[in-house]
Protein backbone atom coordinates (compact mmCIF):
# COMPACT_ATOMS: atom_id res chain seq x y z
CA UNK A 1 0.00 0.00 0.00
CA UNK A 2 1.16 3.29 -0.78
CA UNK A 3 2.77 5.35 2.17
CA UNK A 4 0.58 8.76 2.90
CA UNK A 5 2.38 12.14 3.63
CA UNK A 6 2.07 13.74 6.84
CA UNK A 7 0.57 15.73 5.42
CA UNK A 8 -2.49 13.56 3.42
CA UNK A 9 -3.25 12.59 6.97
CA UNK A 10 -3.40 16.38 8.57
CA UNK A 11 -6.18 17.11 5.66
CA UNK A 12 -7.94 13.70 5.22
CA UNK A 13 -11.35 13.95 6.88
CA UNK A 14 -12.86 10.77 5.16
CA UNK A 15 -10.47 8.50 7.60
CA UNK A 16 -13.39 6.93 10.43
CA UNK A 17 -10.44 7.16 13.24
CA UNK A 18 -8.00 9.56 13.97
CA UNK A 19 -5.01 10.42 16.48
CA UNK A 20 -4.89 13.32 19.00
CA UNK A 21 -1.87 14.21 21.09
CA UNK A 22 -2.44 16.55 23.75
CA UNK A 23 1.16 17.68 24.32
CA UNK A 24 2.11 19.46 27.72
CA UNK A 25 5.48 21.59 28.04
CA UNK A 26 6.37 23.99 31.31
CA UNK A 27 7.43 27.42 29.66
CA UNK A 28 7.07 31.06 31.68
CA UNK A 29 6.43 28.91 34.76
CA UNK A 30 3.19 27.38 33.95
CA UNK A 31 1.87 24.32 32.24
CA UNK A 32 1.10 24.58 29.16
CA UNK A 33 -0.69 22.70 26.01
CA UNK A 34 -0.47 22.70 22.19
CA UNK A 35 -3.40 24.04 20.14
CA UNK A 36 -4.36 24.38 16.60
CA UNK A 37 -7.24 26.73 15.19
CA UNK A 38 -10.11 24.81 13.73
CA UNK A 39 -10.28 26.83 10.97
CA UNK A 40 -6.38 27.59 9.48
CA UNK A 41 -7.84 29.97 7.09
CA UNK A 42 -9.25 31.77 10.28
CA UNK A 43 -6.78 31.37 13.68
CA UNK A 44 -8.69 32.61 16.50
CA UNK A 45 -11.83 30.75 15.93
CA UNK A 46 -12.47 27.59 17.81
CA UNK A 47 -9.23 25.36 18.67
CA UNK A 48 -8.38 21.76 18.85
CA UNK A 49 -6.01 18.95 20.03
CA UNK A 50 -3.48 18.46 17.31
CA UNK A 51 -4.27 15.21 15.76
CA UNK A 52 -3.96 13.42 12.25
CA UNK A 53 -6.47 10.78 10.59
CA UNK A 54 -5.43 6.98 10.86
CA UNK A 55 -4.95 5.97 6.91
CA UNK A 56 -2.48 4.00 5.54
CA UNK A 57 0.00 1.25 7.21
CA UNK A 58 1.54 3.30 9.81
CA UNK A 59 0.74 1.73 13.24
CA UNK A 60 -0.98 4.17 16.15
CA UNK A 61 1.92 5.16 18.10
CA UNK A 62 4.07 5.53 14.81
CA UNK A 63 1.26 8.39 13.65
CA UNK A 64 1.21 9.78 17.53
CA UNK A 65 4.71 10.31 17.20
CA UNK A 66 4.65 11.95 13.72
CA UNK A 67 1.73 14.03 14.64
CA UNK A 68 4.14 15.14 17.52
CA UNK A 69 6.83 15.61 15.79
CA UNK A 70 5.14 17.59 12.84
CA UNK A 71 3.76 20.12 15.36
CA UNK A 72 6.71 20.29 17.83
CA UNK A 73 9.86 19.10 15.86
CA UNK A 74 10.56 16.56 18.69
CA UNK A 75 11.59 13.11 17.65
CA UNK A 76 12.38 11.69 21.05
CA UNK A 77 9.58 12.91 23.98
CA UNK A 78 7.88 11.10 26.57
CA UNK A 79 4.62 9.50 24.86
CA UNK A 80 1.93 7.47 26.45
CA UNK A 81 -1.71 6.45 25.06
CA UNK A 82 -4.61 7.87 26.93
CA UNK A 83 -8.21 7.20 26.21
CA UNK A 84 -10.27 6.20 22.70
CA UNK A 85 -12.79 8.22 22.81
CA UNK A 86 -15.72 6.36 20.36
CA UNK A 87 -19.54 7.85 21.02
CA UNK A 88 -21.86 7.35 18.42
CA UNK A 89 -22.58 11.54 18.50
CA UNK A 90 -18.55 11.83 17.70
CA UNK A 91 -18.46 10.88 14.28
CA UNK A 92 -15.12 9.98 14.92
CA UNK A 93 -13.07 7.66 16.47
CA UNK A 94 -10.15 9.23 18.53
CA UNK A 95 -7.53 7.39 20.15
CA UNK A 96 -5.72 10.28 21.97
CA UNK A 97 -2.09 10.43 23.92
CA UNK A 98 -0.59 12.90 26.00
CA UNK A 99 3.20 13.96 25.57
CA UNK A 100 5.62 15.87 27.46
CA UNK A 101 8.00 18.21 25.95
CA UNK A 102 10.34 19.90 27.95
CA UNK A 103 11.03 23.58 27.46
CA UNK A 104 14.89 24.05 26.01
CA UNK A 105 13.93 21.32 23.30
CA UNK A 106 11.33 23.64 22.16
CA UNK A 107 13.91 26.63 22.36
CA UNK A 108 16.70 24.87 20.70
CA UNK A 109 14.43 23.05 18.11
CA UNK A 110 15.79 24.26 14.36
CA UNK A 111 12.87 24.01 12.76
CA UNK A 112 9.32 26.00 14.00
CA UNK A 113 6.19 23.94 13.92
CA UNK A 114 3.38 25.30 12.03
CA UNK A 115 2.60 28.59 12.07
CA UNK A 116 -1.30 28.41 13.37
CA UNK A 117 -0.44 26.11 16.56
CA UNK A 118 0.22 27.81 19.76
CA UNK A 119 0.54 27.26 22.73
CA UNK A 120 -1.68 28.09 25.96
CA UNK A 121 -1.58 27.95 29.61
CA UNK A 122 -3.82 24.68 30.85
CA UNK A 123 -5.95 27.43 32.67
CA UNK A 124 -6.76 29.68 29.44
CA UNK A 125 -10.86 29.79 28.40
CA UNK A 126 -9.88 28.88 24.92
CA UNK A 127 -13.51 27.76 22.57
CA UNK A 128 -12.60 24.06 22.02
CA UNK A 129 -14.04 22.15 19.72
CA UNK A 130 -16.40 18.91 20.59
CA UNK A 131 -15.39 17.14 23.71
CA UNK A 132 -11.88 18.42 23.20
CA UNK A 133 -12.25 20.26 26.34
CA UNK A 134 -12.98 16.90 28.12
CA UNK A 135 -9.90 15.56 26.64
CA UNK A 136 -7.70 17.75 27.62
CA UNK A 137 -8.99 17.60 31.27
CA UNK A 138 -8.47 13.76 31.48
CA UNK A 139 -4.70 13.97 30.28
CA UNK A 140 -4.16 16.45 32.94
CA UNK A 141 -5.83 14.02 35.40
CA UNK A 142 -3.43 11.26 34.48
CA UNK A 143 -0.61 13.45 34.47
CA UNK A 144 -0.72 14.51 37.64
CA UNK A 145 -1.81 10.90 38.83
CA UNK A 146 1.61 9.68 37.25
CA UNK A 147 3.22 11.72 39.78
CA UNK A 148 2.28 9.17 42.80
CA UNK A 149 4.29 6.45 41.00
CA UNK A 150 6.37 6.87 38.16
CA UNK A 151 8.91 9.95 37.92
CA UNK A 152 7.67 11.46 34.39
CA UNK A 153 7.25 14.94 36.05
CA UNK A 154 11.39 14.86 34.74
CA UNK A 155 10.44 14.67 31.47
CA UNK A 156 9.64 18.27 31.37
CA UNK A 157 12.74 19.12 32.86
CA UNK A 158 15.81 19.82 31.41
CA UNK A 159 18.99 17.33 31.96
CA UNK A 160 20.49 19.15 34.67
CA UNK A 161 18.22 21.42 36.80
CA UNK A 162 18.15 22.53 40.73
CA UNK A 163 16.17 21.04 43.27
CA UNK A 164 14.40 24.66 43.41
CA UNK A 165 13.50 24.07 39.73
CA UNK A 166 12.56 20.52 40.37
CA UNK A 167 10.10 21.69 42.92
CA UNK A 168 8.46 24.03 40.96
CA UNK A 169 7.93 21.92 37.91
CA UNK A 170 5.86 19.50 40.79
CA UNK A 171 4.06 22.95 42.12
CA UNK A 172 3.40 23.53 38.77
CA UNK A 173 1.33 20.26 37.53
CA UNK A 174 -0.17 19.76 40.64
CA UNK A 175 -1.25 23.26 41.48
CA UNK A 176 -0.23 23.28 44.78
CA UNK A 177 2.57 24.60 47.20
CA UNK A 178 4.74 22.00 48.37
CA UNK A 179 6.73 22.25 51.89
CA UNK A 180 10.46 23.12 50.72
CA UNK A 181 12.44 21.61 53.71
CA UNK A 182 9.98 18.53 53.44
CA UNK A 183 10.48 18.24 49.52
CA UNK A 184 14.20 17.98 49.58
CA UNK A 185 14.32 15.71 52.06
CA UNK A 186 12.24 13.45 50.49
CA UNK A 187 13.02 13.71 47.48
CA UNK A 188 16.80 13.00 48.45
CA UNK A 189 16.12 10.32 50.70
CA UNK A 190 14.42 8.52 47.41
CA UNK A 191 17.44 8.34 46.02
CA UNK A 192 15.91 9.24 42.00
CA UNK A 193 18.32 11.70 41.87
CA UNK A 194 22.22 12.33 42.16
CA UNK A 195 24.49 15.82 41.93
CA UNK A 196 26.31 16.76 39.33
CA UNK A 197 29.42 18.55 39.24
CA UNK A 198 27.67 21.60 37.92
CA UNK A 199 26.08 24.72 39.27
CA UNK A 200 23.92 27.80 37.93
CA UNK A 201 24.64 31.19 39.34
CA UNK A 202 21.97 33.42 40.62
CA UNK A 203 21.18 36.45 43.07
CA UNK A 204 22.45 34.67 46.04
CA UNK A 205 25.00 31.81 45.83
CA UNK A 206 25.06 29.20 42.86
CA UNK A 207 23.02 26.12 43.23
CA UNK A 208 23.69 22.84 42.64
CA UNK A 209 22.67 20.94 39.92
CA UNK A 210 21.36 17.71 39.78
CA UNK A 211 20.62 14.65 37.35
CA UNK A 212 17.54 12.01 37.30
CA UNK A 213 19.32 8.72 37.88
CA UNK A 214 18.70 6.43 34.79
CA UNK A 215 18.96 3.57 36.61
CA UNK A 216 16.45 4.55 39.36
CA UNK A 217 13.83 2.51 40.13
CA UNK A 218 11.05 2.93 37.38
CA UNK A 219 8.09 3.31 39.98
CA UNK A 220 8.29 5.62 42.80
CA UNK A 221 5.51 6.70 45.04
CA UNK A 222 6.31 9.98 44.74
CA UNK A 223 3.39 12.34 45.18
CA UNK A 224 3.51 10.34 48.09
CA UNK A 225 6.65 12.01 49.59
CA UNK A 226 5.17 15.49 49.41
CA UNK A 227 2.09 15.18 51.20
Amino acid sequence: MEEQHPHDRQENHDSPVEVRVVVFSLQEKKLQALFVPEDHADPGTRWTIPGMAVIGCPSLECIASECLSTYTNQHESYLEQLYTYSSPERGIISIVYFALVPQIAITTARQERPKQARWFPIDTPLLLVGDHAEILGYALRRLRYKLEYTAVGFDLLPENFSLSELQATYEIILGEKLDKRNFRRRILKANIIEPTPHQRAGEGRPARLFRYRHDAVAEVKTRRLFP
